[in-house]
């Protein structure tokens, strides 16, 4: 079965290669999708496809590349994107000042 999750990632996950792991491991999984840098310091993330291939993104995000510090995650399965056809880094939201 397909399904969207919309993820927010916190902790050390800036600045530390997390958008490019996202991405190169969804890929790998065959999802699409997005990750981007939030001005709070989160990284959010869509992703949709498989059930196995999310589990296994979800187990990714907790983890991160060797340099992050995963603190908490929250996910929420929303709607399909239907338009999306790749996964890909979006550009870092504007940061308030």
């Amino acid at each position: 079965m397909t399904k969207a999750i919309h993820v927010f990632v916190s902790g050390d996950v800036q600045g530390v290669g997390y958008r490019q792991g996202c991405r190169h491991t969804a890929r790998s999984l065959d999802l699409v999708g997005w990750v981007r840098n939030l001005a709070d310091g989160r990284v959010e993330i869509f992703a949709q496809g498989p059930d196995e291939g999310l589990d296994r993104l979800m187990e990714w995000v907790w983890a991160g590349p060797a340099t992050a510090g995963v603190s908490g995650v929250e996910t929420d399965v929303v709607a399909l994107d239907v338009t999306l056809t790749d996964f890909f880094i979006q550009p870092n939201p504007s940061r308030r000042r």
